[in-house]
């Protein structure tokens, strides 16, 4: 595992300091670890949507109706 020294402002410090006294994380590296994957999940969401939108504008109208479509995007999102 790659070991890195970052330098935190003291509000996002006591925050960590507060998950790790709250038994929420175990130490600082496990929460920046989560908080990571979560940033990489939601950019990867991101990312899902910018191309569905790309290839939306391309293929012009559709006949779905706006509870379908979003039905259809919440499913794939957490799929």
């Amino acid at each position: 595992m790659a070991r890195q020294s970052i330098s935190l402002t003291e509000p996002n410090d006591e925050w960590l300091k507060s998950q790790i006294d709250s038994k929420e994380y175990t130490s600082k590296s496990e929460l920046v670890n989560d908080l990571i994957r979560q940033a990489r999940q939601q950019q990867r969401q991101v990312d899902w949507l910018r191309l569905r939108l790309q290839k939306a504008e391309k293929s012009g109208f559709t006949t779905d109706s706006a509870s379908d479509i979003l039905k259809d995007s919440k499913s794939r999102l957490d799929g």
